[in-house]
């Protein structure tokens, strides 16, 4: 895997927009590199079309992926499209995986690219922005930012790190074990998604049930239309125990094995 960009005048002059030339660059590089991290498929292709949030997909699988790229590190929150197209995309059945990456200006070559399986999303990740002042060329519109950090940890599965390439091997068997976690009913995934990111808050790797009853309180703010947060807690961590990704060890004690 080629980590630098093809900077060739065939690529980027028809171009004058630094912006442009930066989207043109990094769905290139994801064109000539990037596998397809579902089923292992050694390509995926460029839609010819633009698509309202896909831009990829693998001819074998049929799986869609959205790119979003950002020069310097991710941070917490990356901007994406038009807010009310993005939830609406997010919370179909037919929704993309994600393609986070961070390049390096300077030396015109990948940093960071990171798979976000389309199960860790929910509308809690999304961000609004605010509207595009009436003297803007698109007045009223609105965009959206994804709240990285919001996202499991489960769900940051590394291709690239630091300039490290993972192995294809690796990568595969961790989506793998993601689609563990995949659920369809929103209302479930966004449960599920937030007693896990309360989990992961838990830095030993034992933790008690009395230790996640002391999320109540924010679980609650999350969803105040349901008064038994408790219950639900113990539902969701039933789940995970289910699907591998914590033991339950007896006596409300339990240990993570993700």
């Amino acid at each position: 895997m080629n980590l630098t960009f093809d900077n060739s005048i065939s690529i980027v002059d028809r171009y004058h927009s630094k912006t442009q030339i930066a989207r043109v660059l990094t769905e290139n590089w994801v064109n000539q590199n990037m596998y397809c991290p579902r089923c292992g498929n050694k390509h995926i292709k460029h839609f010819e079309n633009n698509r309202p949030v896909a831009d990829f997909y693998c001819p074998s699988c049929n799986n869609e992926y959205e790119l979003k790229s950002k020069s310097g590190n991710l941070g917490h929150k990356i901007n994406d499209g038009a807010f009310k197209t993005m939830i609406e995309r997010i919370t179909s059945n037919d929704n993309p995986d994600f393609f986070l990456m961070s390049y390096s200006k300077e030396e015109s070559k990948v940093k960071d690219f990171i798979l976000i399986p389309k199960h860790f999303f929910v509308p809690d990740i999304i961000e609004m922005r605010k509207p595009l002042a009436p003297t803007a060329r698109r007045a009223g519109w609105i965009g959206c930012n994804i709240l990285i950090d919001k996202i499991p940890k489960q769900g940051m599965i590394d291709i690239i790190s630091n300039g490290e390439v993972t192995d294809i091997n690796k990568v595969v068997d961790k989506v793998n074990r993601s689609n563990q976690l995949e659920t369809k009913d929103m209302s479930s995934r966004s449960w599920l998604m937030d007693v896990l990111n309360c989990v992961n808050k838990i830095s030993s790797e034992s933790f008690t049930l009395d230790e996640m009853y002391q999320f109540e309180n924010l679980l609650h703010i999350k969803h105040p239309q349901n008064n038994n947060i408790k219950p639900k807690i113990r539902q969701q961590l039933q789940f995970l125990r289910d699907r591998g990704f914590i033991e339950f060890l007896g006596n409300g004690k339990y240990i993570k094995i993700m």
